[in-house]
């Protein structure tokens, strides 16, 4: 679908939050880093929202209260302590993390604010031990320039990082609060970004300046970038959780598909004269069409003691099935609202049927027990009463909005870019003061000091590469987008190896093994310098480097010299290598006879497969060279 966004007027805004490299969380001194071995401490908890000091309830924690859900938080002594557990008030706001927030609002042209004050935001779907997430302005008013065009940045905030969801079995979430108070920074613009190309480009001059501080965590997960999503007739649709730059740009233009379809759905609605109060809450149990079924899903259901409830959509027929954008279906939107609110598996619709195991007469069977005409859409569902209405009850919510066009909402983002039904969108209530920790003043004298140690800009660090390191202005470019500007510039300068191979790796190597399924953020600073000492020393070829890189990721607390070893790599000692490159051309005697020197290539490809990552593609290049000219 080619969308022009200027014609359908897209707006949007992006809301960046990037981890923050600190010595300790943003409340307490615990290292800000995760564990991956069992958890010593749990305990168990149900989170309720609370009034706002107007005696409002903010309607997204209500949501989230609704499910009647209980939080088993996972923890060890080394990660976490009682302000995380909330046994203990907050400590002191990190001063290194308020730091570095500061300097980038600095670095964004922002007004720091004079006085800072934490903020307790109402949160509890369980990510926050206290049913609230602590947050604070630290500057406003800035603006940075992004292809000669001005984006107004909003505010520039620090908040504590949420805890990470682990699983779940029925009504019981788990969660581990190792992440829970890592300090956040997030960055907001204004709405002024209109096609999702645009969107990318603010989002990656966005972190540029966040990576010239040499302060933000690396890696998945430290990073996401939330966006809100207008179009006209639509809705401001708030999408959580992008946490690929290349995603941003796909989810934006997916959404504007998913709303100028469902425009098109209340268009419908409006042609087939259908009016609210038609859509009623009206529930029927149709267990007896399905008893002899052959749907799996209704036959488990069944065999549980689980009933089979269903609910009519007049004049729905045809639009559960229509697409809004890749994958997703205004039918799917209804099961995601039943998934929520009903806890069920999903649902079932006749736009789909007959499929799924249930045959064409179950499906008139249906029908004619809800007196549904060819013009009505009938959703049911397998589960248990209460769950079944809760569910019903959703659907048909989500209906009637479809007489509206475009609900508000909060919405989660998938990998591929689509999005999925998370919460209703916050209101104003959900925002009171925090009153264990004590406002900070921000004074001049300590603003002036920080202005004077302003790290250099991302067009000046561009130049600097480009100078310093004899970088072409693309692999220059590649390296200042990368998440290791930083250590490239420590390894170039302290391990003996040539800038390019070191920005070449860093980047474009990283980026291969990513591709390939690595999860390359898993190796340590310290491995990659330690990897890169070996090669300019070396004990190593750089052709060695990818496989040395791939066997990291999957062996984050091994060595490089446990990685040469169990590769079978290192380097080839020179009466080696000439024995390998002598049997590669007696091996081909015929051909270096027919082609004399022209040989070259075909050996040197049976010669790498065995050299590789042991010598120096330049040495055995040399070598039989030398060689085939002796036998020629």
């Amino acid at each position: 679908m080619t969308i022009d966004y200027a014609k359908v007027g897209l707006k949007a805004g992006l809301e960046i939050h990037q981890q923050l490299n600190t010595s300790a969380k943003l409340f307490c001194n615990c290292p800000p880093k995760l564990f991956t071995e069992e958890p010593t401490i749990t305990f168990l908890r149900r989170l309720r929202p609370t009034q706002s000091e107007l005696g409002q309830i903010d309607p997204a924690a209500f949501f989230e209260f609704q499910k009647g859900v209980k939080i088993l938080y996972e923890a060890n002594n080394e990660t976490s302590c009682l302000v995380e557990m909330d046994e203990e008030p907050p400590h002191q706001l990190n001063p290194e993390a308020l730091e570095i927030a500061l300097l980038v609002g600095l670095l964004m042209n922002a007004k720091p604010i004079d006085e800072v004050y934490v903020m307790r935001k109402t949160v509890i779907d369980g990510s926050n031990t206290t049913g609230f997430q602590r947050t604070c302005v630290v500057a406003m008013d800035g603006e940075i320039m992004v292809k000669d065009k001005k984006i107004p940045i909003q505010h520039i905030g620090l908040e504590e990082d949420a805890a990470r969801k682990t699983g779940e079995e029925g009504n019981v979430i788990r969660y581990r609060i190792d992440r829970l108070g890592i300090p956040l920074i997030e960055i907001a613009t204004a709405p002024v970004i209109y096609s999702p190309k645009e969107a990318e480009e603010v989002a990656l001059a966005i972190g540029r300046i966040l990576r010239a501080t040499g302060k933000v965590k690396r890696g998945l997960g430290s990073i996401r970038q939330d966006l809100n999503v207008s179009i006209p007739n639509g809705a401001l649709i708030e999408i959580k959780g992008v946490q690929e730059l290349e995603l941003v740009s796909v989810v934006i233009e997916r959404e504007v598909e998913r709303q100028l379809n469902l425009i098109k759905i209340k268009e419908e609605l409006q042609k087939r004269t259908i009016k609210k109060e038609e859509l009623k809450e009206e529930f029927s149990n149709v267990t007896p069409v399905f008893q002899q079924t052959e749907c799996k899903v209704i036959k488990t259901a069944l065999s549980k003691g689980k009933q089979v409830f269903a609910v009519k959509l007049p004049k729905f027929t045809g639009l559960l099935k229509k697409e809004l954008t890749t994958g997703i279906r205004l039918g799917s939107e209804m099961a995601d609202r039943a998934r929520f609110w009903g806890k069920v598996g999903g649902i079932f619709h006749t736009d789909e049927l007959p499929a799924y195991g249930i045959t064409k007469e179950e499906t008139e069977k249906l029908k004619k027990t809800m007196n549904a005409t060819d013009q009505d859409a009938v959703v049911f569902v397998a589960d248990s009463k209460g769950n079944a209405f809760d569910a019903l009850k959703a659907v048909a919510e989500r209906a009637r909005e479809a007489l509206e066009g475009v609900p508000e909402e909060t919405r989660a983002a998938n990998p591929d870019g689509t999005t999925r039904y998370m919460r209703p969108r916050p209101g104003a209530a959900r925002m009171y003061p925090e009153t264990d920790v004590p406002p900070i003043q921000v004074k001049p004298e300590y603003l002036a000091q920080l202005r004077s140690q302003l790290p250099e800009l991302p067009e000046q660090k561009m130049q600097r590469l480009m100078m310093d390191y004899a970088l072409n202005e693309k692999l220059a470019r590649q390296v200042l987008d990368s998440e290791y500007s930083q250590l490239f510039e420590v390894i170039v300068q302290n391990c003996g190896v040539s800038a390019t191979t070191v920005a070449v790796a860093l980047t474009e190597t990283l980026k291969a093994l990513k591709r390939e399924g690595f999860a390359v953020e898993n190796v340590s600073d310290e491995q990659f310098i330690e990897l890169f000492r070996a090669v300019g020393s070396g004990e190593l070829a750089k052709e060695a480097i990818p496989d040395v890189l791939g066997w990291l990721a999957k062996n984050e607390t091994a060595t490089v010299a446990q990685a040469v070893e169990n590769l079978g790599l290192g380097t080839l000692k020179p009466e080696e290598l000439e024995r390998i490159i002598d049997d590669a051309i007696r091996d081909n005697a015929a051909l270096v006879k027919e082609r004399g020197t022209a040989a070259f290539g075909a050996l040197m490809g049976i010669i790498m497969k065995q050299a590789r990552g042991k010598a120096k593609a330049e040495s055995v290049s040399e070598l039989l060279k030398k060689k085939l000219k002796q036998f020629a």
